[in-house]
């Protein structure tokens, strides 16, 4: 398999799609391309018809977008072991994996991954209501499953949510104790931290995503 992924200090869907991998130590050949290049544009463009990253090629089948890459993975060599056992919460994994797929544009437009740097920002009112809303789904889930992931066991709902516990370290979020637990457990994972020391390698800028204020 190879994966295609952009920038990892900025690309939060290549990180979506990347952790699966890396969390079950799969064997895959990780493909980095620049964003905004020539070469991004080139190959890309021979695998998927979006000409965007994560991009995953299996032999002949070639998947795009993070959610459905994570889905494919989960069933074609983890045996659906990537989601909760019970149907109950399956359902609800997948209905908060889908809720951070389409929604939280606020966030995602004011507050730009950029694992490098620790910036302020001045957030909007829609940007507030979904950090409030992040903040509340994290805690709630840490009453279920204290020390644990979103759903007691890594799933894929962590891995949709994991750049955004990312975005909140750089731009020094403030959160309840049960969040930050959460945030915490993200952040101190192996593949998190393997993620975090490539990207410090990482010299390309995107001027776009240096928003803020550095602090």
């Amino acid at each position: 398999m190879q994966l295609y992924i952009a920038n990892q200090n900025y690309s939060t869907w290549s990180l979506r799609a990347w952790t699966i991998f890396a969390h079950y130590d799969l064997d895959f050949e990780c493909k980095k391309l620049s964003l905004f290049t020539s070469e991004f544009y080139d190959t890309l463009g021979d695998i998927t018809p979006t000409s965007k990253v994560p991009a995953l090629v299996d032999g002949k089948i070639s998947v795009w977008e993070s959610l459905a890459i994570l889905e494919y993975v989960n069933e074609t060599y983890l045996a659906g072991k990537a989601w909760p056992a019970s149907a109950n919460e399956k359902a609800h994994a997948r209905a908060v994996s889908c809720e951070m797929h389409s929604g939280f544009v606020a966030l995602r437009n004011e507050m730009p991954m950029n694992c490098r740097a620790r910036r302020e920002v001045i957030l909007s009112e829609a940007a507030q209501k979904d950090i409030a809303r992040i903040e509340q789904l994290w805690s709630q889930q840490m009453e279920q499953y204290p020390e644990g992931w979103l759903f007691g066991d890594w799933s894929i709902a962590d891995a949709m949510f994991a750049p955004v516990a990312l975005r909140f370290i750089t731009y020094g979020i403030e959160l309840s104790a049960p969040a930050k637990q959460y945030q915490q457990k993200v952040l101190n994972s192996p593949e998190i931290q393997r993620w975090l020391q490539e990207a410090s390698l990482e010299t390309d800028i995107v001027d776009e995503d240096e928003v803020g204020t550095p602090v």
